[in-house]
């Protein structure tokens, strides 16, 4: 099953995150199938960036969302993963 999630980067205290997706068995810091944006919760302001077409692509391929991106997604983009 393929499922689009956020991969965890950066030092103790410095993170960012990469909105990512890969196989669910795939543990979290492993190789992704590709990336879809960044999520910097640190910076003032948020930094959020997404490629929306090809996130669309893979949920209408049948990737699963997680709750962590589905909320980012409809919080800065306004997209419904419900609706796709």
């Amino acid at each position: 099953m393929v499922v689009i999630r956020l991969q965890r980067r950066g030092a103790k205290k410095d993170y960012h995150h990469r909105i990512v997706v890969m196989e669910k068995t795939t543990r979290q810091q492993g190789r992704a199938m590709e990336i879809l944006g960044h999520y910097n919760p640190a910076l003032e302001p948020v930094r959020y960036e997404l490629k929306e077409d090809r996130f669309k692509h893979w949920v209408k391929s049948g990737a699963q969302v997680s709750e962590a991106v589905a909320s980012l997604a409809k919080r800065f983009n306004k997209i419904s993963v419900a609706s796709l």
